[in-house]
Parts: structure tokens; C-alpha cells; sequence
């Protein structure tokens, strides 16, 4: 039987300064003005056609994503919660993250995205090697990443996260330690420790940069989990660290199935109706255009679509979110949040127990450290195994192939601890 799971809220700002090379988010580099009256108007009407789906539901998180938000200035930050607040019931302890790019920060701002409402930032460092910044694409140096830190610490911003990649062009260990090191002397609560990943579509998979070898990686890694375990920074997520009390709400429940509304160019969401048994997928349209000129000329709800999850797609669905962390998840939440019984992945979970890739512990099932490095591999067998395992009949669409998955949202190593 289904259960409602939480609710969270996600906003997309799709324009930045500069695209970076190596970025495959639904993200645009601002040419001209920003449009910024226009797309709020715009987000207004979106959120006021999709509230209904969250009637007498409590939002516990907001996510401000791109893109870069903080593009667009605290004003338009305030009027976005204001509307949100009027429009969804919003929880007395509400979440509310902000991402950040130092580049694009006014000295102050801080302080006022946190009267507007704003509780969390995640700043997008990546490096803390301005050559390094610069190879990546990035619009920003070291300094102003240490600035901004020191902003938000002054505007009482303590819950922040720091986006830090590894594997990067010209890196060794060394330098990956260094810059976790400086990291670290920010004094966030939370950081996103992921490594670079050569992405299709993007400028990077055209043309690819040199980057350190598996081996080398593989150091890195083992050397900055040692650091930030020593620095008392607990690892819940493939790539995500946090001090005591500062795991992200948000991200959280993204993880564990639960719901979210999503509203801005390019933004998903997902809805459960357990009434009528069904896991719905929502999309925007991508391009910041063409939603703008829906949302302006549409009363209802522009180019949005839902899509039902079907029955033969949920445990994959599922599993690519839960086995992300490192705690796992419980067999009641599978049944509870995908409405269908544990025996559908039974059978496929023990062979991966015997495998080694899978650990379990009573009821809770984890990715063992083995199932984490081939996360891929292990998520694949929920695709071409499961229907094998319950039979055609027990299912409502054909088994999809293992190329149905190309364009879908595998683990690559590079999802930071900021959900698109």
C-alpha cells in the first residue's frame, strides 16, 4: 500500500554568468539583462497551478537551484518564499537552501537572503587553486570563495555547504588534500566532495581534459575521507559530508523517495497518489524561453507534464535513490513508498548479498563499499533482473533492455550534494 511520503519544494533559476565545460544541468549562460520581474511572475503561476497537488501536505524543505540563484537579488528571493508561504502549507522549521556561486555575490547579500527567508546556502567552490578554477570553467577565484565564507559566518549563515570536486585536470594527491584543507578552514557544516566526471553533451566530452588516472582518484578519495572523518564531518551519501544535526533536509528526503514539487524551466517533480496507486514524474519544459512564454500565456499549468511511474520502474526508481546512502534504507520504506512488495526484488537482492555489492542488517539493506564503487552495475540489475524475477504477468509494462537507461540519471560520482 502506498504511503504519502514528505514534501519538498524545488525552484530551478536556469541562467549563469558562463556555462561551465564540464556541466550537464538544465543550465543557460545569461546573455543581455536578467529577466528577473518576468521570471518570478512566471514561477507565481506555476507554483499557483501545482499547490493543489499539495493540499493539506506540510513542505519541509525549499531548494533554490540552477543555474545560478543568486543571480537574481534577495527581493526576488523574498517574493518567491512570500508566494510560497501563501500558496503551501510550509513547515514552522522550514529548510531553506540557497545556491550560491562566489562570483556572482554582492558584497552584504548575506545578510539580506537570510532576512528574505533563506537558512542554508551551498556555495559552489570546486577548488581552491585559482588555475585550477580557471581549467573548470569557473568565474570565481579562491579569495572570493574565502570572502563569501566569511560573509556568511558575519550574517549568521552557519548551516552552509561547500562544493568541492576532485580528480581534477593537473591534480594530484597533494593538491586534492589542499584543498579540502582549505575547505575545512571555512568552517562549513556540510560539504559536497565529488569527483570530476566527463559528462555527455557537455564542452568537456568534446573535448576531454587529461585526468588523473583511476588509481590516482581512487587516492584522493581515500585520503580526504580520512581528513574529513578526522574533522568530524560524517559521511551519509556517496558524496555528502555534514557535522552533527546538518545532513540537507532537502536532499535527504530526495533520497529516501519522498515527494517534491517542481517548479522553473527545466524542473521535475514527483507526486504520490495513493488513492489512485500510482508514483507520478512532473517535467518542465528545459528551455528558459519557451517556459516563459508558456507560463505567460497559460492560465493553467503551462508545459508541465505528468507522467505515471510505471509498476516495472519503481524498484529501479527507487533503489537509485536509496542506495545512494550510505545508512541505507528499510524494507518498509520500499513497500511503503513504491506500494509494492518486498518479494518483487527479493530474489535480485540476495544474489547481490552473495555478490558482495549488497549488505544487509535485519530489515536494512545497504550498498556494500564494493556495491558503492560499481553503484552502476548494481543499479542495472534492477532493470534487466527484476521482471525475470516476479514474472511478466506480476508487472504492467514489457522489461526494458539495459540501453533504455541511456540518458538516465545513473551514479556517476559528480551528483555534489545539490539535487537538480
Amino acid at each position: 500500500m502506498l504511503e504519502t511520503p514528505p514534501l519538498a519544494l524545488y525552484v530551478h533559476f536556469p541562467w549563469c554568468v558562463r556555462k561551465c565545460p564540464y556541466c550537464d544541468f538544465n543550465s543557460y549562460t545569461l546573455h543581455g539583462e536578467l529577466e528577473e520581474r518576468r521570471y518570478i511572475e512566471a514561477l507565481q503561476r506555476d507554483l499557483e497551478a501545482q499547490a493543489p497537488a499539495a493540499a493539506g501536505r506540510e513542505v519541509i524543505s525549499v531548494f533554490l537551484g540552477g543555474g545560478t540563484p543568486s543571480l537574481f537579488p534577495p527581493a526576488a528571493i523574498a517574493r518567491l518564499l512570500e508566494l510560497a508561504r501563501r500558496h503551501l502549507a510550509l513547515a514552522p522549521d522550514l529548510e531553506v537552501t540557497l545556491e550560491a556561486n562566489p562570483g556572482t555575490l554582492e558584497r552584504g547579500r548575506f545578510a539580506e537572503y537570510r532576512a528574505a527567508g533563506v537558512n542554508r546556502v551551498s556555495l559552489g567552490a570546486q577548488s581552491f587553486d585559482d588555475a585550477r578554477l580557471a581549467a573548470l570553467g569557473r568565474i570565481h577565484c579562491a579569495e572570493e570563495t574565502r570572502r563569501a565564507a566569511a560573509e556568511l559566518h558575519a550574517a549568521g549563515l552557519e548551516n552552509f555547504n561547500i562544493d568541492l570536486m576532485y580528480g581534477l585536470p593537473g591534480q594530484d594527491l597533494g593538491a586534492a588534500r589542499r584543498d579540502l584543507e582549505e575547505a575545512l578552514a571555512l568552517g562549513p557544516a556540510h560539504l559536497s566532495h565529488y569527483q570530476l566526471t566527463i559528462e555527455a553533451g557537455t564542452v568537456f566530452a568534446g573535448r576531454p581534459p587529461v585526468l588523473p588516472d583511476d588509481e590516482a582518484v581512487d587516492r584522493m578519495l581515500a585520503a580526504c575521507r580520512e581528513l574529513l572523518a578526522g574533522a568530524r564531518f560524517a559521511q551519509y551519501e556517496v558524496s555528502a559530508y555534514a557535522r552533527a544535526g546538518r545532513r540537507c533536509r532537502h536532499n535527504l528526503n530526495y533520497w529516501s523517495f519522498g515527494d517534491y514539487l517542481g517548479i522553473g524551466a527545466g524542473a521535475h517533480g514527483k507526486l504520490t497518489l495513493p488513492d489512485a496507486g500510482q508514483v507520478l514524474r512532473t517535467a518542465q519544459a528545459r528551455e528558459p524561453r519557451r517556459y516563459l512564454a508558456a507560463m505567460s500565456a497559460a492560465a493553467g499549468r503551462g508545459t508541465l507534464t505528468r507522467t505515471p511511474v510505471p509498476d516495472d520502474e519503481l524498484p529501479f526508481e527507487f533503489m537509485l535513490n536509496a542506495l545512494r546512502l550510505v545508512d541505507g534504507f528499510e524494507v518498509e520504506t520500499f513497500t511503503r513508498r513504491t506500494g509494492l512488495p518486498w518479494e518483487i526484488v527479493a530474489g535480485t537482492m540476495a544474489d547481490l548479498i552473495e555478490e558482495g555489492l549488497i549488505a544487509a542488517s535485519g530489515t536494512c539493506y545497504r550498498a556494500s563499499p564494493l556495491g558503492l564503487r560499481f553503484l552502476n552495475d548494481v543499479l542495472l540489475r534492477f532493470v534487466t533482473e527484476i521482471p525475470k524475477s516476479v514474472g511478466q504477468s506480476e508487472l504492467s509494462t514489457a522489461p526494458q533492455p539495459p540501453d533504455a537507461l541511456a540518458g538516465r540519471a545513473l551514479f556517476t560520482g559528480s551528483a555534489g550534494g545539490n539535487v537538480k
